[in-house]
């Protein structure tokens, strides 16, 4: 028997304002979508949004459905969108912001398993990191410049 240790490593900032201008603008769209979510069952609002290579912004928010698990995370929404409509494009960032209706969420909060996996395929799509932001409604954003940070034990096609 062998002891094994990942380590993941992460940036973190005391609020927007210490954040690059790019991600600042990014950010802010994530928080404005993530008003734009539908959630009467959980009351837990997620925005998130996509810088792609080629310039363009992606945004997406939680879409719920009474009928439990039909519904979608905002950062799901998002990335599939990119992946329909812009096939060829590289993901550079994501930005992702959380708010409660009922809680204050001052800490940073990050992707679901399922979106973890589903941003996962898409950087080994791509052979190339994505850069991933996320906080709550205010406060602290963590940094992590690859997915693998949050899933460190990926599953891939090359299991398959």
């Amino acid at each position: 028997m062998k002891d094994i240790t990942i380590t993941t490593k992460f940036l973190s900032f005391d609020d927007v304002t210490e954040l690059p201008s790019d991600v600042q603008d990014l950010m802010a769209k994530a928080v404005a979508i993530r008003k734009n979510a539908y959630a009467p069952y959980s009351n837990f609002r997620v925005g998130a949004a996509i810088l792609l290579d080629n310039e363009e912004i992606v945004l997406g928010s939680n879409q719920e459905n009474a009928a439990y698990p039909s519904g979608l995370c905002a950062e799901r929404t998002a990335i599939f969108y990119t992946g329909a409509n812009y096939p060829d494009a590289k993901i550079l960032k994501m930005a992702i912001s959380a708010a409660s209706d009922t809680n204050p969420t001052l800490s940073p909060i990050p992707p679901c398993g399922a979106c973890r996996q589903s941003i996962a395929e898409y950087e080994f799509k791509q052979n190339q990191p994505i850069e991933i932001y996320f906080m709550g409604e205010s406060g602290a954003i963590f940094k992590s410049d690859s997915l693998k940070n949050l899933l460190p034990l990926t599953f891939d096609k090359n299991f398959l």
